[in-house]
């Protein structure tokens, strides 16, 4: 792999429930497979191994799996993993913190390890505005039960 690129997918925010719901709602297949996959696998111990699997996902119909290495499993707070970037070439990791507030929970999540290319400047923009679409769907998922 090459030089890897200072930029950042960073985002938070507030989902209104307890940090053990928001937590087990992307750290556990059964939670995935609520609002983002079907048929997802975590191992959810360090060391263990997150599988998503998508079949007919939105939009494009998109079906595919990616997956990786579970780095850190703290539940309620931090979960760690690494996965395939979009292009296929290369892996980046994904920190997602959860914090209690007065009114839910905070979620900041952050991936990061793109390659310094013009395929690894396509793979971020593809998880920007996934991302941003993923963490939408988890909000109402977990606040309102809305199924994808």
């Amino acid at each position: 792999m090459g030089i890897i690129m200072d930029r950042k997918v960073e985002f938070s925010t507030l989902v209104r429930a307890q940090p053990e719901r928001v937590y087990d709602s992307i750290a556990t297949g059964e939670g995935l497979d609520g609002w983002f996959t079907k048929g997802a696998s975590v191992d959810s111990n360090a060391g263990g191994a997150i599988h998503f699997r998508w079949k007919d996902h939105g939009l494009e119909n998109y079906t595919g799996e990616n997956g990786g290495p579970i780095l850190e499993a703290r539940r309620p707070e931090r979960f760690v993993f690494r996965w395939k970037a979009d292009s296929g070439s290369y892996l980046t990791t994904v920190e997602i913190d959860f914090t209690p507030v007065a009114s839910g929970t905070v979620v900041k999540l952050m991936e990061y390890g793109y390659e310094d290319s013009p395929v690894g400047m396509q793979d971020f923009l593809n998880r920007v505005t996934g991302w941003a679409q993923a963490l939408t769907l988890l909000k109402f998922y977990v606040e309102h039960g809305v199924k994808y």
